[in-house]
């Protein structure tokens, strides 16, 4: 599998509300070490790391090792197939709640 080839599904990744967390605090900062991503949380650092492994795996997390360190920042890119799937599913609803009031305004006359 090549890196730009991701071994998660990005769904299944946004699917824990840790996670989602976690990629919101990465959206606010440009690059954040694990220790303070650990401290945000009411968890040890192995469980954080293992969601950083999941969203990593999804292409979600980009991380690199300075010193001893490593540090993590978002990818967001991979979140475009979400934002893809719900304005598929926003014209949806909005061509069927047009239709509706279609309706319901000629019943009315």
């Amino acid at each position: 599998m090549n890196e730009n080839q991701s071994s998660r599904d990005v769904f299944d990744a946004i699917a824990d509300p840790t996670r989602r967390r976690l990629i919101r605090l990465l959206a606010e900062a440009e690059e954040l070490p694990l220790h303070e991503l650990t401290a945000k949380f009411q968890m040890g650092r192995t469980a954080v790391s293992k969601h950083l492994t999941v969203l990593r795996e999804a292409g979600l997390v980009l991380d690199r090792k300075v010193g001893r360190e490593t540090r993590f920042r978002l990818n967001a890119a991979p979140l475009r197939e979400i934002q893809d799937w719900v304005t598929y599913y926003n014209k949806f609803w909005h061509s069927n709640l047009t239709r509706l009031n279609q309706l319901l305004e000629e019943e009315d006359k």
